[in-house]
């Protein structure tokens, strides 16, 4: 491991890094100079993933920290969707989850928080989610999941 690469674990370790950015400007005030694009990537080679944090905003965490968090993501997934969803269905390899109005983003995250390996990722509107499943053999059994959790 790079000594940036341990740096960077210990600053998001000690305190809340909201952004990349945050993150840069820690390393500089650290005395490690680095760019935007390094850190991205040195994000990526850690595996470092965003939880979410109080007051609403995620925070960077090391994979191993953010482990435990699992279970609650799980209750707050089941949660949204018993508050929120109203429905789930497909159309050309992605499912479509349908929320209230201006609750989508809200599940969305609940969604990409559980990180479920059959799901690649999520891209929320107003009241409409698209999940992107990550093969097409894995879209049948992930709608079936998120159809479960309808109330």
């Amino acid at each position: 491991m790079r000594p940036r690469e341990r740096r960077i674990l210990q600053i998001v370790t000690a305190r809340p890094i909201h952004t990349q950015a945050e993150l840069v400007r820690a390393l500089r005030a650290a005395g490690v100079r680095v760019s935007q694009a390094t850190v991205s990537r040195d994000i990526k080679r850690l595996g470092l993933v965003k939880v979410p944090a109080p007051g609403g905003r995620a925070r960077y965490l090391p994979p191993a920290q953010a482990l435990h968090l699992a279970p609650d993501a799980e209750r707050r997934l089941v949660r949204a969707f018993q508050e929120y969803a109203v429905g789930v269905d497909e159309g050309s390899g992605l499912i479509l989850v349908k929320t209230t109005t201006g609750t989508a983003n809200a599940v969305a995250e609940a969604i990409d928080e559980v990180r479920w390996p059959e799901v690649a990722g999520t891209v929320a509107g107003d009241n409409t989610i698209l999940v992107v499943p990550r093969t097409p053999r894995a879209r049948i059994a992930l709608r079936r999941r998120l159809q479960n959790l309808l109330p």
